[in-house]
């Protein structure tokens, strides 16, 4: 029974970077999808509605019986992830079918964006942990949802709202980037990976943008269609470039001990997996399949790392180290 109660208070005392294992769960069952490997996919995606619909109930009891908790949380760029846990569980739902819940995830993680977007920007400051892309993470995933339910529905409102949102997106990573700590490259404990994860966001964003058009939809007229491809492909070959600087910079300085922001990592590297092969089909790059399909598997194996760290981690009723951030860095949720 203690073992039990230890896990229960390992889940009540969650800081909101724990919406990082949602992000990385939906994710991977994206690309697993992507990679046509539909039942393992299904598997994972049961796991992210689990483990979204805890965060829920976590976020919803605060909010009702700790205001003051709940809004000194908000604060901190990690409770974005509640909004990009949403938008890409919607996601995921949308490419099963399901457009209905898919919209009402929509509806709640543009509700939220927001509320939340407004309190983290309030409360930047310099030298910051990786959680300082989340701004940019948070709105692209809701471009995300958006273009995908655009495509699935003929919707052109839709699509035009996500690309807005996919520029918004790209403005907030480029003011992001001067308050990134850059020493957490070598000494993050996991989060620093979102540096790159916000890239194969805003890449996954404009290959939904561009796969949104079809014969029942005209969206974009050429030049339009034309930049968007264009700025598709930058955003991938960055995403890329971040993604082995940031592997160096691991195998450079090894930090194997488990901390709850080692999700952040397994959700950027399995969306730079998705990223690539969505990129792949909207921009008919046909030799990106293969690469696309490794980076997924991947992204599973660290996914399953994560995964036995948070059982050992629950277990002991404790979320390991370095979970709120690196050596030196202070959550801005305490400043």
């Amino acid at each position: 029974m203690s073992g039990i109660s230890g896990v229960r208070t390992w889940v009540a005392e969650r800081p909101p970077a724990a919406g990082a294992a949602v992000m990385a769960t939906a994710v991977v069952s994206i690309g697993l999808r992507l990679a046509g490997v539909e039942v393992v996919s299904r598997i994972f995606l049961v796991l992210a509605c689990l483990a979204w619909l805890t965060l829920a109930v976590t976020f919803a009891l605060r909010l009702a019986g700790q205001r003051g908790r709940w809004a000194e949380e908000a604060r901190d760029p990690a409770a974005l992830t509640a909004v990009a846990a949403t938008a890409v569980l919607g996601t995921r739902i949308s490419l099963l079918g399901v457009q209905p819940l898919a919209e009402a995830l929509l509806a709640l993680s543009a509700l939220l964006w927001p509320v939340l977007l407004f309190a983290v920007l309030r409360h930047w400051g310099q030298r910051m942990p990786g959680t300082v892309f989340m701004c940019c993470v948070a709105t692209q995933a809701v471009a995300v949802l958006a273009a995908t339910l655009a495509g699935a529905e003929a919707t052109a409102w839709l699509a035009h709202t996500a690309l807005v949102l996919f520029w918004l997106g790209l403005l907030l990573y480029a003011l992001a980037m001067p308050r990134f700590d850059t020493r957490q490259v070598l000494q993050g404990p996991g989060d620093h990976w979102i540096a790159g994860g916000a890239l194969s966001v805003s890449a996954l964003a404009g290959a939904r943008l561009i796969s949104a058009e079809s014969a029942r939809l005209y969206l974009w007229n050429k030049d339009d269609s034309d930049v968007l491809h264009q700025v598709t492909a930058i955003l991938l070959v960055l995403d890329l470039a971040c993604y082995a600087v940031l592997l160096l910079a691991e195998l450079a300085r090894p930090r194997p001990r488990y901390g709850l922001l080692r999700w952040a990592t397994v959700f950027s590297m399995g969306m730079t997996a998705t990223a690539t092969l969505a990129v792949a089909a909207a921009l008919d790059v046909s030799w990106l399949d293969g690469p696309g399909k490794v980076l997924v598997w991947v992204a599973v194996a660290v996914w399953l790392a994560a995964a036995v760290g948070t059982v050992l981690a629950g277990r002991a009723g404790n979320s390991g180290p370095q979970e709120t951030g690196a050596p030196g860095v202070t959550s801005t949720a305490r400043r």
